[in-house]
């Protein structure tokens, strides 16, 4: 064989092996994707050709799947049972539009095609399998309780059991039916329209998506900062602070809500009891604001990936300020943002000694015999605060509820801390003022306890009315109420 002609062959040899190659890698890995992707109208066939697995809240499934037409080639759509009461938890999955929440992140396990569910031979054969369900953490009583309690306002609200992280409720309002948009008809398209222009924006998940400033709530932040930092070194000390407080730098003063509240000097208990802004401005400057943010941090603001498993928004506390934008984010103003889950974890992390759970909604992942493939057991606690600072934040706490700003809830047979928040919105406060209420509850008798934490976004009360107390105290009290009773 001559030189030209072998070469020849060797080169037609190697375009030989890379046609193979590509072809192999065609059909086991680009073939792959291209099965997974959303636009494979096969991939939808399906998914949707049998009765999905469920979601499950109290024992009970919350969801379901019903038969549809027989012209479809879709032949079952997702149906829920309450399905505007838990759409905060379930989020929706449709023929058309996707799946959120839940249904989102455990969609592989709910239509039968994880792997966790097959076995090595199912696998291999690329055999269908039974879904598995999904079992979550939420109480019924405690989503039912904020549901019904928050009503029309637009806002949300959020349950934590403080010892073990598990989430006892999550509700967001307003909010929607997934059953109405969960198949391929014109009703389907009509009430997505509808929800896609209503500027209330139910599909968005208050409770977790939206960070908005949680006022005074977060002097809880500071006040723990002071504490830690040995700035004050009880909260029955008396703090060097005038009434009102100059912003620093500016011609500016910080007010409280009144004259007539004791402010002047206060210590950290009143401050809490009373909520003096005067107070927790001038703290925050004197801690500074790497401080702050070092104990916000701890608590979890600007974490980017807090997971429940539905990853929620970062609650905010900024850098680069100057002494007086961080006195008013120490008073929850300026560009701090958290949301309700976040602050719900700060109570819960002072009612737990100042150990933090992480929080958590699913505790089982089972398969379509009942068994568990995955478990999420309660995690180790994580220290954010010492015992002796987080025992007296829960008695200034307690103090807040006894004869302070939070004496809405009040519960007989409990111990119960809280703290109000009434935050700023729009310019020079021009737009009504946010409602919040954070709070724990310790059972007298079984030592059972849960935190909570509510934002009330917009009601139809007068802005006069508008307070933490009035409108998102009532929420946090109910859903106490029925955590401790269940």
């Amino acid at each position: 064989m001559n030189k030209t002609i072998r070469r020849a062959s060797v080169f037609t040899l190697l375009l030989v092996f890379a046609l193979l190659i590509r072809a192999t890698w065609v059909q086991f890995y680009d073939g792959q994707a291209l099965a997974n992707s959303d636009d494979n109208r096969r991939k939808t066939i399906s998914q949707y050709a049998n009765p999905l697995g469920d979601i499950i809240v109290g024992g009970k499934a919350v969801t379901g799947s019903a038969k549809t037409d027989d012209s479809s080639d879709l032949k079952y759509k997702r149906t829920y049972t309450d399905g505007s009461l838990y759409s905060a938890v379930t989020g929706y999955t449709s023929q058309v539009y996707g799946a959120t929440q839940l249904e989102g992140i455990y969609q592989s396990v709910l239509d039968g095609t994880d792997t966790q569910l097959k076995n090595p031979l199912d696998t291999l054969t690329g055999k269908s399998t039974a879904p598995g369900d999904v079992i979550t953490t939420i109480d019924p009583g405690v989503q039912k309780a904020a549901y019904s309690t928050l009503g029309d306002k637009k806002g949300a609200a959020v349950a934590i059991d403080p010892d073990s992280g598990k989430i006892l409720g999550m509700v967001s309002t307003p909010s929607f039916d997934p059953s109405k948009i969960s198949g391929a008809g014109s009703s389907d398209a009509s009430a997505w329209k509808q929800l896609s222009k209503d500027e209330d924006t139910p599909t968005v998940n208050r409770a977790l998506k939206q960070a908005l400033p949680p006022g005074s709530t977060f002097k809880l932040v500071v006040a723990a900062a002071a504490l830690e930092s040995g700035l004050v070194s009880s909260i029955d000390e008396k703090t060097d602070t005038p009434n009102p407080y100059k912003l620093p730098g500016t011609s500016t003063y910080l007010k409280n809500e009144t004259t007539s509240m004791p402010c002047e000097d206060a210590s950290v208990r009143t401050a809490l009891q009373y909520s003096c802004n005067t107070v927790f401005g001038k703290l925050a400057v004197e801690l500074g604001q790497d401080k702050v943010r070092a104990m916000a941090e701890k608590f979890g603001f600007n974490d980017e990936k807090t997971d429940v498993p539905v990853r929620a928004a970062k609650s905010n506390y900024p850098s680069k300020m100057d002494d007086a934008q961080t006195a008013l984010s120490g008073i929850g103003q300026f560009d701090v943002t958290a949301t309700p889950l976040q602050i719900a974890m700060v109570s819960a992390t002072i009612a737990n000694g100042g150990e933090q759970a992480s929080p958590h909604m699913v505790s089982q992942v089972t398969d379509a015999d009942g068994d568990a493939v995955k478990s999420f057991e309660d995690g180790e606690d994580t220290r954010v605060i010492s015992g002796t600072t987080a025992s007296q934040l829960q008695s200034a706490m307690q103090t807040v509820v006894s004869k302070g700003t939070g004496t809405v809830a009040q519960m007989d047979g409990a111990t119960v801390g809280g703290k109000t928040g009434t935050a700023q919105h729009g310019e020079n406060n021009s737009e009504t003022p946010y409602a919040w209420f954070t709070s724990y509850a310790k059972d007298d008798s079984t030592g059972k306890k849960v935190a909570v934490a509510v934002l009330v976004e917009q009601s139809d009360a007068a802005r006069s009315e508008v307070s933490g107390s009035g409108l998102a105290g009532p929420v946090a009290k109910a859903m106490m109420e029925a955590a401790l009773k269940n």
